[in-house]
């Protein structure tokens, strides 16, 4: 079997970005939160936290819904549902 790198496999994800974001933290629990694990887990770098105005930025377009955020969340209070029927990854062998 041929070893492909990260950025190899990642060539092969196809995405159609809803306009809607499917990811939606709890602004204040964001706040009060001293890890931001989210930034760390997410393989995407989906999330960005903003000191000029104290808020999580979630770039969703860049999600690769495997729900590492969920899970690392501390105060457990990322809403994060499976984008709408059409919209977010499709993965393909490659």
């Amino acid at each position: 079997m041929e070893y492909k790198s990260t950025d190899e496999k990642l060539q092969t994800v196809k995405s159609s970005p809803d306009i809607v974001s499917h990811l939606v933290p709890n602004t204040e629990d964001c706040r009060k939160c001293e890890n931001k694990s989210c930034q760390y887990v997410c393989p995407a770098g989906v999330y960005e936290w903003t000191d000029w105005d104290n808020r999580m930025l979630v770039k969703f377009e860049n999600c690769l819904e495997c729900g590492a955020c969920r899970v690392a969340c501390d105060k457990q209070s990322l809403v994060w549902k499976y984008p709408k029927s059409g919209y977010g990854i499709t993965y393909k062998q490659g």
